[in-house]
């Protein structure tokens, strides 16, 4: 079993969903990010979503806007994201963490290689966002053939049909979208997230994580009790950008706001 198969099952087996936070590699800086990584973890992370910056990240609202410019005028690029992910797996072998970004820069590595490279370093799961399932029957084989997950986007919007198409081509989770638009966006409606997960319940096999407007513990502890996993974002990258000269305090920050929502997670 992967690491991912491996976490929601165990997270199953105690009852327990999966707390998965989101950081922008290399914001504000290349060496911030692998310490920040282990302190989400000693937090209650389950499973890091590390992003990988890009120029134009169209899924992302302002504030992961800014992370990636950030991380970018560092000098951050997808070499540096994978080195970083060998550098926590030394002190860190079993926490999965997915890589989320876009195509060019992989594109601009070759799939194979940033597949074999994945498998080298220790990244367990990929989810580029704009990848349609339609159009990686090619790439898909790549990432499985080294045992890295890949990771689709499920909207509002998608249809059952497409929904359907998605569970094939995916592996690890499928990440549900909960609001229409970008991240830290809108305002999450937990009713409307239900009905969506229960109908991508019966569609497909695997975890569903719910991200997008989770912003605190109380929406955390809400989108739990409906959803596998909880993925968290903009209310982290904004303590990041807060705290930007004082590595420190964003640990802190960071640390604070995810051990809120472990505790308000595991209440049952």
């Amino acid at each position: 079993m992967s690491r991912i198969e491996t976490t929601f099952a165990q997270l199953k087996q105690d009852r327990r969903k999966a707390l998965i936070p989101y950081i922008t590699a290399g914001d504000p800086g290349l060496e911030i990010t692998v310490p920040l990584m282990h302190a989400m973890v000693k937090a209650g992370a389950d499973v890091i979503e590390l992003g990988v910056p890009f120029s134009d990240p169209m899924a992302d609202g302002p504030v992961i806007q800014k992370a990636c410019e950030r991380a970018l005028a560092a000098g951050t690029g997808l070499r540096d994201v994978l080195a970083m992910v060998r550098e926590f797996r030394r002190g860190d072998d079993a926490t999965p963490v997915v890589l989320m970004g876009y195509l060019n820069p992989v594109e601009c590595m070759g799939y194979e290689r940033f597949a074999e490279t994945c498998l080298e370093v220790g990244v367990d799961g990929v989810l580029l966002v704009d990848l349609p399932p339609e159009e990686c029957d090619e790439i898909a084989p790549l990432f499985k053939e080294r045992g890295v997950d890949l990771i689709f986007l499920v909207a509002p919007t998608t249809t059952d049909a497409r929904i359907a198409r998605i569970a094939k081509a995916a592996s690890g989770y499928l990440y549900y979208v909960s609001v229409k638009g970008v991240t830290g966006s809108a305002s999450l409606n937990v009713e409307e997230v239900a009905a969506r997960v229960e109908t991508i319940r019966n569609l497909a096999q695997l975890p569903i994580g719910v991200g997008f407007g989770i912003k605190d513990a109380q929406s955390a502890q809400a989108v739990s009790r409906v959803a596998d996993g909880v993925v968290v974002g903009s209310a982290l990258v904004n303590q990041v950008a807060e705290h930007a000269d004082d590595p420190m305090a964003i640990s802190r920050a960071v640390s604070g706001i995810l051990a809120d929502m472990r505790a308000a997670m595991d209440k049952h």
